[in-house]
């Protein structure tokens, strides 16, 4: 049933009769011109009417407040009208709600950056607009009074933003401070109001050296000293992330079977990954000093630490690359996408094994379904070939 069918300025003139604002609040005006509400209710299947106070002592806003708190009383079985004497459950506002939300679910999140971005967008974008409203009273307008604004030039955040607000607003509705249908839910109401994020977002790419100069890139790098050269390396050679690399610890690595296992909590799809060692990269690793007080393949200058998230984009810096490089503007992570590149134009691996060798998650939920191995012993053909396109040589 249409809620909020009444304006103010009906209520200010309406004459004798009752006027329906929905979802069972009506005001009743009498000959005299005195006006109340009323609210008419089922509970456990018997109509019940109540009371709501006289106009304009009980404002439309606030009469509208208690009509959505007494209605969620009756959709639970409870009697509003036999309760009314005792305290109701307080409703929070979006602010608290929130904080709550974040308390409940941080401990499932990937990393204390992952929580920080949570509070940082909903502080920035929800906050200032609905902050202090009860999650109760947050509507649809409300939410594309938020998004709007940044839907079309900062795509990624306002679709992040409207997730963020979507599970908030579940989470309030499972602990039936609202009704359960959400005003920022995306499938079937937001995506009828707001253009798809795919047909508006700017897509940018990691910029990719070219395949064919990794290889001479690569002689480049065995000519500098230093850890973070080698690293750099190793995840051209393993076509991993800067992450996954710069974090590798001596123990994920099974030299008898020659696989380097990263852990779910390290990958980007939260799930396991394994890495074929083949000989050029069993010798990289040979290269790197074993330090007994620092657990990490590739330790940094400080004691127990690892190398530095900049340590292997200065190192191509170093040799003229990187933004506004004067020899390219490529990246550590573009190597994916040139690996991915050699696989396609060079190799002739199917597609779906170069997919698994850059641990990309399966989007068809029912090829994922059935998909149980990882195409490890074609993989470890295919990173073979990789290190020889890239070395020239089967050991470097």
């Amino acid at each position: 049933m249409a809620l909020n069918k009444l304006s103010a300025r009906q209520i200010k003139n309406a004459a004798t009769g009752k006027y329906e604002d929905g979802g069972g609040l009506r005001l009743v005006v009498s000959a005299s011109g005195a006006k109340k509400w009323v609210l008419r209710l089922t509970v456990e299947g018997k109509r019940r009417e109540m009371g709501l106070g006289t106009y304009p002592d009980v404002s439309l806003a606030t009469v509208r407040e208690n009509a959505t708190a007494f209605r969620t009383l009756a959709r639970n079985g409870v009697d509003p009208i036999a309760t009314r004497g005792t305290r109701v459950k307080e409703i929070p506002t979006f602010e608290s709600c929130a904080a709550r939300y974040v308390r409940a679910h941080r401990r499932g999140w990937k990393n204390p950056k992952h929580q920080r971005q949570w509070v940082r967008t909903l502080k920035n974008y929800a906050r200032p607009k609905i902050g202090q409203k009860r999650v109760d009273a947050i509507t649809t307008d409300d939410i594309l009074e938020i998004l709007a604004p940044i839907w079309a030039n900062k795509t990624e955040t306002a679709k992040r933003v409207q997730g963020r607000i979507e599970n908030i607003l579940d989470y309030a509705a499972a602990h039936q401070h609202r009704e359960e249908s959400n005003p920022a839910r995306w499938r079937g109401h937001l995506d009828k109001l707001l253009a798809k994020p795919c047909r508006v977002k700017q897509v940018t790419h990691h910029p990719a050296m070219p395949y064919e100069d990794a290889a001479k890139f690569m002689v480049e790098l065995r000519d500098l000293d230093g850890i973070a050269p080698i690293a750099l390396r190793f995840l051209i050679l393993t076509a991993t992330r800067t992450k996954e690399v710069l974090l590798a610890e001596w123990d994920e690595f099974d030299f008898a079977n020659e696989t380097w296992t990263i852990p779910a909590n390290r990958m980007k799809s939260r799930r396991e990954h394994r890495v074929p060692l083949v000989p050029a990269t069993l010798q990289l690793l040979e290269e790197v000093p074993r330090l007994t007080e620092n657990r990490y393949v590739f330790p940094g200058r400080i004691a127990g630490k690892p190398l530095s998230s900049m340590a292997l984009l200065t190192t191509m810096r170093r040799l003229g690359f990187g933004p506004k490089g004067a020899r390219g503007n490529y990246v550590p992570h573009g190597f994916r996408s040139c690996f991915r590149d050699w696989s396609g134009e060079v190799s002739s691996y199917p597609r779906d094994v170069a997919e698994m060798a850059l641990a990309h998650v399966i989007e068809n939920k029912v090829e994922a379904a059935y998909r149980r191995g990882d195409l490890f012993t074609k993989r470890s053909q295919m990173m073979q070939d990789w290190a020889i396109y890239l070395t020239g040589n089967e050991r470097e």
